[in-house]
């Protein structure tokens, strides 16, 4: 009997709107992922953005539906009644509106669907924190691109800081040629934090380790603005930089690192129920064409079978075709979260046993499941899995990420590549 794919939900036929306009943020962010949106809510929390009361004592026990408080269940709400009469909210909304933190979150849409997805739910996660959300069909068509860039030219010469969460996205690049803040604030992408740091250190141009060096004529043609924002990205007299990571940094001089221990996430949900079996995290490696996708589809199988896994946790890039295989030959029951993962396990349930391949979740989940008693595991990649088009950086990328893991345990890869 083959396992199902649960699939994402429908999209609803328009994005959340804005609303009323408030003051003008001081602090304005911009991000492409929901990840990059859980950053931003964990940067707040940690800095005191907007001065929210923070919970006090040991983490919450979940709670349940209908209970009226922002985060009931942990499920963002939708907006309603309460968003123009607070004395008119529907059961399970919030009676208090939280006070304007003074942080705008521009959300630059992508495409693909299973993001767009998890950024509405994270939008509203950050609506119910006081931060105001304005959502930016970004790559809505040929003129989009402009649209947007000339619609948030105001608020980015009036803010005091700039938080971005992809510092290698051509988009933020071409806006931080226009800002003047003083403060410049990256909060984690995952483990391009660790190449961005580097890079920066070294004085490089900003490239995803996963692309090849050759570069093309739209390469070519950006390479002023990249450089432009390389040089916004270096701190100086005028102007401060600070990373917000929870990966393992060395940063340039001049450049502050603060640390992200997901203490909004654990105090806001949580502590989850364990199954006792085990459960595997998906990647996009193939679909960045760096690991083969046959070699990858073995490597699944063969940690299922040692280690007896019946879930598997897509990444939102991985292809449908791939995600149907795994469940058809591997017998997993694939399931595609509708938050970020370190929200998910933290909110249960979850698997006493967590499987990852080197990516950033061997990095976050131990910190946002700290204190459950669930272990985190990583297996290598072999070399051998490596595809013809992967650049010559990811073999050792790859390795980096695994050997700086902390709080993780090893899983070698030779066993899954028997001839």
């Amino acid at each position: 009997m083959h396992k199902p794919v649960h699939e994402p939900a429908r999209e609803p036929a328009r994005d959340p709107a804005p609303g009323p306009t408030p003051a003008p943020a001081r602090t304005l962010a911009f991000v492409e992922s929901p990840v990059q949106l859980l950053n931003v809510l964990e940067w707040a929390y940690a800095t005191g953005v907007g001065e929210q009361p923070r919970p006090t004592g040991p983490p919450r026990p979940p709670l349940a539906c209908g209970v009226p408080t922002p985060l009931a269940c942990g499920v963002p709400r939708q907006p309603g009644p309460r968003d123009q009469d607070a004395d008119a909210a529907g059961p399970g909304s919030s009676p208090v509106r939280p006070e304007p933190s003074g942080l705008q979150v521009v959300v630059l849409a992508p495409h693909d669907p299973m993001s767009r997805g998890q950024l509405r739910r994270m939008a509203e996660l950050a609506r119910d924190q006081g931060h105001e959300v304005r959502w930016e069909e970004a790559r809505g068509g040929p003129t989009a691109p402009v649209a947007t860039v000339g619609g948030l030219a105001g608020a980015l010469r009036r803010a005091h800081r700039i938080v971005i969460g992809d510092p290698f996205s051509r988009y933020v690049q071409l806006l931080l040629t226009i800002t003047r803040a003083r403060e410049l604030v990256v909060v984690d992408d995952g483990t391009a934090t660790m190449e961005f740091v580097a890079q920066l250190g070294r004085g490089e141009s900003l490239v995803r380790w996963h692309r090849r060096g050759s570069r093309g004529a739209r390469d070519l043609i950006f390479a002023p603005v990249s450089a432009s924002a390389r040089r916004m990205l270096t701190p100086n007299d005028r102007r401060s930089v600070e990373v917000f990571t929870s990966m393992p940094v060395e940063p340039p001089p001049g450049v502050d690192v603060r640390a992200n221990d997901f203490a909004w996430t654990r105090a806001a949900f949580g502590p989850p129920r364990l199954t006792g079996g085990t459960d595997l995290v998906g990647t996009s490696l193939v679909e960045t064409g760096v690991v083969d996708p046959e070699r990858y589809l073995g490597a699944v199988a063969a940690l299922a079978r040692a280690h007896g896994a019946t879930r598997y946790f897509a990444h939102r890039r991985e292809s449908t075709e791939k995600l149907r295989r795994i469940a058809d030959a591997v017998g997993l029951e694939v399931v595609r979260p509708e938050l970020p993962l370190e929200i998910v396990a933290r909110r249960g349930p979850v698997g006493r046993t967590v499987l990852s391949f080197p990516s950033t979740v061997v990095h976050t989940l131990p910190l946002a499941l700290a204190g459950t008693g669930i272990t985190v595991a990583v297996c290598d990649i072999d070399p051998v899995w490596l595809t013809e088009h992967a650049s010559p950086r990811a073999e050792g990328f790859l390795a980096e990420v695994t050997d700086t893991a902390r709080d993780v345990r090893r899983l070698p890869a030779s066993p899954l590549t028997a001839p």
